[in-house]
């Protein structure tokens, strides 16, 4: 069975550390990532078993609830956003560009992963808040139809909890484009 993924997004690094604290404290999680991001939020990204997972994402939730942006737990996640996560997809011979661009991280990475499990589709790059004012979005590639239904199923998926902000989707990319991000 795959680990489960999720994560908490804090307004501020004193609530997001405490949350990461709380989170290790009440279940057997494994910190993935713990950091600040842009404009001084704080995000803890953790892995599991479910239980565990929605347990400790639960519990700081319920600690501090004033202070949380938002938060997903993901039972199954799709083997692609790990790589996504950290820029290492090989690509390959890309084709059609889809963009999806979110208010949250974690609203990106479920977006994410109801892209790849939309349809036949390779996620490039999840890029987290980092420089972006709080924003993140997401690039995937493949044939332009499965792109479309990808993006379009996305946006639904970030949407329901207000936190999409803008999507397209690019028929074939000029190569110097393509280049220029990956």
């Amino acid at each position: 069975m795959k680990k489960a993924l999720a994560m908490v997004e804090y307004k501020t690094v004193s609530s997001g550390m405490r949350a990461a604290d709380i989170m290790v404290k009440t279940a057997e999680v494994e910190i993935i990532e713990a950091t600040t991001v842009c404009p001084g939020k704080y995000m803890v990204l953790i892995s599991g078993e479910l239980s565990a997972v929605r347990a400790s994402v639960d519990a700081a939730a319920a600690k501090m609830p004033d202070m949380l942006i938002d938060k997903f737990v993901l039972g199954n996640p799709h083997e692609s956003i790990f790589t996504a996560l950290y820029g290492t997809t090989d690509i390959g011979s890309p084709n059609a560009l889809g963009v999806l661009e979110t208010f949250s991280s974690c609203a990106a990475i479920v977006a994410a992963d109801i892209a790849a499990k939309t349809s036949l589709v390779e996620l490039v790059e999840l890029r987290l808040s980092r420089g972006m004012c709080g924003k993140s979005y997401l690039l995937l590639t493949g044939e332009i139809a499965a792109v479309d239904a990808a993006i379009e199923r996305a946006k639904q998926g970030a949407g329901e909890q207000g936190m999409f902000l803008d999507s397209a989707v690019i028929p074939h990319p000029d190569e110097k484009m393509w280049n220029s991000i990956i």
